[in-house]
């Protein structure tokens, strides 16, 4: 991949504390010209890299198609034909892929500064472009020319070859972006001094491909309000940014409407930005929706969709089902154990809350002499006297959790989530944490983003909660297929999932 935006492009953002001085027509007709350049090039680099995104995944799928029909008939016929031969469902369906990853706009460089959606948006585009190549080629009369067999493991390596090429292109365009060779936006910043400020402080802008080309700050007064904004609109339109960020609270209407209002005859995309205070900042991308004559903010609950959560689901049972048929010899030894070191029942249910504050009984293998139930639960602690021989190694190595494989395949909880805590700590959390509840807008979780990070074990402390939050929070607004499967691998393999075990 060429880089793209080179600091050639680039331009320095003009001192914000300066108000707006004009050349004379000469000097900003020159000035006009090398601002629309940038702008072409930006535009420029966009589309290149959408070119280059839709022949790498072109590429994968033609791979694919080789590597399927080369191993479906050596294995089924013991011969092998030409790559081509017999190829047009696959060149179908590759074709297929690409256009409606177009016309979705799926090919944008913002999308390709990390992994989170695309393992779920790859999923559903190669199911309709697969079923939408075999609709055709059955209409068409192509299937009878065209290995079937073929076409079907097609299908599983396609999907392979595609989560691989995207994957590998997320990390060569992020270490692009991290060395600061991507330009993907110019941006002016508009607002209040401190708000502009805290966003250049909170922002890591060249990561994420931007250049700031102006800084305005704006007074509050009505007297000089609106010959600032003039004045700023007149170097937005000089300047030629391809957005302009409105750095203004909420709380002030009268400012941004002012502010839209004065920018809605530039030629650039208008965003308001959410400061950290606003209520609205809780969530991860408020979107603008209008429906049946409503508009509102949509405040998203979490980042899955239809058929994401369909594709989790599916996930669930089938590995959960497998674990439980695998793991059976060691639940039999587990509970010979746990029977032979203290009295009690081999496994213990605790009420806790799943989705939507629906309760619930989770399961474990016992770990400790007692179960405590109620209101008066007891966090575990360094070498707590209450568990047993068996317990403390169980706890060490998580293997107290495995009966929760029941809860999953009983829809109570899913493989990865936020894990569940005792009532009684969910009342108290909720109590000191506001964003603490909207961890209950997914299942919870066997495993966690917070767990394999290392947050286990008691949170004896605000700072303790606050950070399993945090990363509990990040994890329901970047849910993808591949971060569900990362965090299942660390699971297992990261020396942080085993820590602080109590």
């Amino acid at each position: 991949m060429s880089d793209l935006g080179l600091a050639a492009c680039k331009q320095t953002a003009p001192d914000w504390t300066k108000p707006a001085t004009f050349a004379p027509q000469a000097e900003r007709e020159i000035a006009n010209r090398a601002a629309r350049a940038l702008r072409r090039e930006v535009r420029y680099n966009r589309f290149l890299f959408a070119v280059q995104a839709a022949l790498i995944d072109l590429f994968a799928l033609f791979s694919a198609f080789t590597i399927a029909n080369f191993a479906y008939n050596f294995v089924a016929h013991g011969t092998y034909s030409a790559p081509f031969d017999n190829a047009q469902l696959g060149i179908l369906a590759a074709a297929i892929f690409v256009v409606l990853n177009l016309t979705r706009h799926s090919y944008a460089i913002t999308d390709y500064l990390d992994l989170s959606g695309h393992a779920e948006r790859v999923f559903s585009t190669w199911n309709y472009a697969f079923l939408a190549a075999a609709t055709a080629g059955f209409m068409l009369r192509a299937i009878g020319d065209s290995s079937r067999g073929a076409f079907i493991v097609f299908y599983f390596v396609g999907l392979c070859a595609l989560y691989a090429s995207r994957a590998a292109l997320v990390v060569l365009t992020k270490r692009h972006a991290d060395a600061g060779n991507i330009l993907t936006s110019r941006i002016m910043l508009v607002g209040l001094r401190s708000e502009i400020d805290g966003f250049l402080d909170g922002t890591e802008l060249a990561k994420r491909g931007m250049e700031v080309v102006s800084m305005r700050a704006i007074d509050q007064s009505a007297r000089t309000l609106e010959d600032e904004l003039d004045d700023t609109v007149e170097m937005a339109r000089r300047l030629m940014p391809d957005d302009i960020i409105l750095l203004v609270p909420l709380e002030k209407p009268a400012i941004v409407e002012r502010c839209i209002t004065a920018f809605m005859s530039v030629p650039a995309a208008i965003h308001l930005h959410l400061d950290r205070n606003n209520p609205l900042h809780r969530f991860s991308g408020p979107q603008l929706k209008g429906e049946a004559a409503i508009s509102s903010f949509r405040l998203p609950a979490d980042s899955m969709s239809g058929v994401g959560a369909a594709m989790k689901r599916g996930c669930d049972v089938v590995l959960s089902l497998l674990a439980l048929i695998l793991l059976s010899p060691l639940f039999a030894l587990v509970a010979i154990a746990i029977k032979l070191d203290s009295k009690g029942p081999v496994l213990y249910r605790q009420a806790r809350h799943g989705f939507n504050k629906n309760q619930f009984r989770i399961y474990k293998f016992r770990s400790m002499h007692t179960t405590e139930q109620g209101a008066a639960i007891k966090q575990a602690i360094a070498n707590d006297p209450r568990v047993t021989r068996v317990g403390r190694i169980l706890r060490r190595f998580n293997i107290d959790e495995l009966p929760q494989l029941l809860n999953v395949l009983r829809c109570e909880m899913s493989l990865v989530g936020p894990r569940p805590h005792a009532l009684v700590h969910d009342m108290a959390f909720e109590t000191e944490i506001s964003l603490y509840a909207r961890r209950h807008n997914v299942k919870p979780g066997i495993t966690g983003w917070a767990q394999v990070n290392g947050l286990r074990g008691e949170t004896d402390t605000p700072e303790k909660i606050w950070q399993r939050v945090h990363f509990d929070l990040h994890y329901i607004d970047n849910w993808s297929l591949v971060f569900d499967i990362w965090i299942m691998c660390l699971t297992v393999f990261s020396r942080k999932a085993y820590s602080n075990a109590r």
